[in-house]
């Protein structure tokens, strides 16, 4: 569940559902928060818990098969999938007390599930208070927000099943773990897809983390033949595959354009090339490198090996004419002509790496400076 719905539910809650409690019930907080009396908090927290998920309870009861009423609840949340997440808020405060024993007993951090903490773990799980119906999937949630890599959650479900066949591990009730780590992906995914938008910086990040976590179904977990989770992950491979690949296909046309061989006319005095238009092509060439440390299971080896060859050539036969045209350039296109180059030398430095990037430097200066001894002569 987002944290970002959380508001929205506290204060549709103080506004609409315990108005007179909800402020009787902060004023009591700040009291006692100030005299340093956390037990007497913790007690009115606790009562005001009670109050908060008997009435989200009656709220949602009061909706059932009944869509107008449903719509505007929404409306008075206001957050998109409100009554989900108002569902949910009220099943984890009812279930907080186990839950809260449960998370006494895990490790703050597991690096690596397996072995005797797998083994723990999955003893937890499968105690009275953890295979309670109401509380084995956020158990699995909690668990999965205690790993340092969160898809290492299906290991419960293969090792449950004493098996990696995904037919198998769908029999146990430890399938909800696989389905929890693909939902998980999806969320990656379509958070992938809004920061390749705005061009974020975590773009990076996040292949990585999905790179990670489709290794690890695809190496762990047998899902060869025809299964939903199978069909799932398919889906979600090509859908991050089409999203990678509109944003590196154009590239080296990107570049051929910006590089390319001006007129004299088009290399006005003092003029250079856009600087907002170089780093967009630094962003994607950067971008288009990275795709290639993730490419085959992110499913977009073809497109990154074409984009890089095309590249590859282009730059190896390319930059001689960029090269020849600042060496022989009048003092009036001059500062278009090295700004082409300039911004070369950044490319490569994206692509190839900083001893490529330096060498085309060096060049460019080389040629700077010839054009000059021979503008003086």
């Amino acid at each position: 569940m987002p944290r970002a719905c959380l508001d929205p539910i506290w204060n549709w809650l103080c506004r609409d559902l315990a108005p007179q409690e909800a402020r009787t019930h902060i004023e009591q907080l700040t009291i006692l928060l100030g005299a340093n009396e956390e037990r007497g908090a913790e007690q009115v927290a606790r009562a005001f818990q009670d109050l908060a998920e008997s009435r989200m309870r009656e709220a949602l009861i009061a909706i059932k098969g009944d869509d107008k009423a449903r719509r505007q609840l929404e409306f008075r949340i206001g957050t998109a999938n409100a009554i989900e997440h108002l569902r949910e808020t009220a099943a984890i405060l009812r279930i907080r007390d186990a839950l809260g024993v449960l998370a006494s007993r895990l490790p703050l951090s597991i690096g690596n599930l397996a072995d005797e903490q797998l083994e723990n773990v999955r003893n937890l799980l499968e105690s009275p208070v953890g295979r309670h119906r109401d509380v084995f999937l956020h158990a699995l949630l909690m668990v999965m927000s205690r790993l340092g890599s969160p898809w290492q959650l299906i290991r419960l479900a293969i090792a449950a099943a004493a098996t990696d066949v995904a037919a198998r591990v769908a029999e146990t009730p430890y399938a909800a773990a696989v389905d929890v780590v693909l939902s998980d992906m999806e969320r990656m995914s379509t958070h992938l897809r809004e920061s390749l938008k705005v061009r974020h910086d975590d773009v990076a990040e996040i292949l990585k983390d999905l790179h990670d976590a489709v290794r690890t179904l695809r190496t762990e977990m047998d899902l060869s033949g025809d299964s939903a989770w199978a069909r799932q992950l398919a889906a979600l491979r090509t859908e991050v595959s089409r999203a990678l690949q509109a944003e590196i296909d154009d590239l080296p046309g990107q570049v051929r354009r910006l590089l390319r061989p001006r007129a004299a006319k088009e290399a006005r005095a003092d003029s250079v090339v856009d600087a907002l238009e170089v780093e967009e092509i630094e962003g994607r060439l950067a971008l288009a490198a990275t795709c290639r440390n993730y490419a085959s299971e992110l499913a977009i080896s073809e497109a990154t090996r074409r984009v890089h060859s095309d590249l590859q050539n282009y730059f190896d036969t390319g930059t001689q004419q960029l090269l020849d045209g600042l060496r022989a350039a009048p003092a009036a296109e001059r500062s278009f002509r090295q700004s082409q180059l300039d911004a070369a030398v950044k490319f490569c430095a994206k692509l190839f790496g900083t001893d490529y990037a330096s060498t085309l430097a060096r060049a460019a200066d080389v040629a700077a400076k010839g054009e000059q001894k021979a503008a003086k002569g």
